[in-house]
């Protein structure tokens, strides 16, 4: 009996030891190799101050050296900082929470630095509330990243996104009283803004502009169902391939869209508010105006002005001082209205000055002025340039057109 107590003995040893061989050779078998990562690292951010243990400043150190994934969880109301932080980023990702109802980083004093420098891929900002930028809050260098919840007050820019940035996504952000909101130098790739808001913004909430057409590529931006009001404009695009899509625009006194250069869709926005221009496509090129609801706009509510190959198309326009007019466009590449509807303006309903548009299936009811109003243009000491639109099945509710201030049946210029 005891030898076989010592025999049982010996083999439990020898199976829990190659239990514990198992379990030590899975665990190593799952720890990171140098430069993988390690699994997700947490580190709390107590001090509102702008240096020492528990700053904001100290976190951003840790986590760009960390192994693995990082979170940075704020958990003080709020962070004045003195001097700019470490850029941000973490070969494996990072992601920044300010608990609620959001954490307050105030950055009056930074001079010409931003708020965070964000030159990792993989980031993301949630919860904060950044005020005061003397430069952009956010300059994004990178790629795959995304800011959600967050308000932006107060700054030169809101978010600055450099041309090797791409798969960017903005969305339920405020962005209040900035000088611009978001700013694109370029068609960044797989780019959306959903669902923020932008107010009183002194130069425009979106700013997408290229310096010069470039090459045109197959990436857009998309600004869809987000709000804009009482900024100097709305959306501004030059040069940039972009989609203005069900976004709600009030009280933009420069317009609540100016269009330069090629690429651009605005499509089933609403733009109203008093404002004295909606959407303006100026020097523009294969613009596509299409479905959007226009009212209570002062002067126009579509221009489109020294432009080629522009579409307007089933858009709606009421209560607005003029509906559509074209002015001076490329008369070998003209532009062309379809199918929209305008009611009641207070003034012309379609003016044409110097432009030889294609108007297909258009109405304008109850015109204060003139249904359709056509007139040449004549600079001074300059040629004539004529205005000569191609009319087809349009109802203007009106049997007569103004041509240089000359009345001539309505059926005379149809073809």
């Amino acid at each position: 009996m005891n030898a076989n107590k010592r025999i049982a003995l010996a083999a439990g040893t020898f199976l829990l030891l190659g239990v514990l061989a198992l379990l030590g050779w899975s665990y190593h078998s799952r720890q990171a190799a140098p430069g993988q990562a390690a699994g997700t690292l947490t580190v709390n951010v107590t001090s509102p101050n702008d240096l020492g243990p528990g700053t904001l400043r100290e976190a951003l150190f840790v986590v760009a050296a960390a192994k693995g994934k990082a979170n940075v969880l704020i958990k003080t109301r709020s962070i004045t900082l003195k001097t700019a932080l470490p850029p941000l980023m973490n070969l494996h990702g990072v992601r920044i929470i300010g608990e609620p109802p959001g954490v307050e980083i105030d950055a009056q004093d930074l001079a010409g630095a931003p708020v965070f420098d964000v030159t990792g891929a993989n980031t993301s900002l949630e919860g904060l509330v950044l005020r005061n930028c003397p430069a952009a809050a956010i300059l994004l260098r990178a790629a795959y990243f995304h800011m959600l919840s967050s308000t932006i007050e107060s700054c030169d820019v809101g978010v600055d996104v450099a041309e090797n940035a791409s798969a960017v996504l903005l969305e339920h952000n405020r962005f209040a009283n900035d000088r611009v909101g978001v700013r694109f130098s370029a068609p960044n790739r797989d780019t959306v803004v959903a669902g923020n808001t932008f107010m009183q913004d002194k130069v425009a909430g979106v700013w997408a502009v290229r310096g010069d057409a470039g090459a045109r590529g197959g990436s857009t931006i998309t600004v869809r169902d987000n709000h804009f009001n009482g900024g100097r404009s709305g959306v501004v695009a030059g040069n940039v391939a972009i989609l203005v899509e069900r976004n709600d625009f009030a009280n933009e006194p420069d317009g609540a869209v100016h269009l330069v250069g090629a690429g651009a869709v605005i499509r089933g926005n609403h733009i109203g508010g008093e404002a004295p221009m909606g959407i303006v496509a100026e020097n523009a090129r294969e613009a596509v105006i299409d479905g959007n609801e226009l009212e209570h706009l002062t002067t126009y509510a579509i221009m489109v002005r020294s432009s080629a190959n522009a579409l307007l198309r089933a858009n709606r326009v009421h209560n607005c001082g003029y509906g559509i007019a074209f002015v001076l466009g490329d008369p070998l590449r003209p532009s062309t209205a379809v199918e929209n509807t305008i009611i009641e303006p207070k003034f012309n309903g379609i003016d044409v000055i110097g432009d030889s548009p294609i108007l297909r299936r258009n109405q304008v009811l109850r015109p204060h002025a003139f249904a359709l109003h056509v007139v040449d243009f004549q600079p001074a000491g300059g040629q004539n340039v004529r205005a000569q639109p191609f009319l087809e099945g349009n109802n203007f509710r009106a049997d007569v057109l103004q041509v240089e201030n000359t009345r001539v049946p309505a059926t005379a210029r149809q073809q």
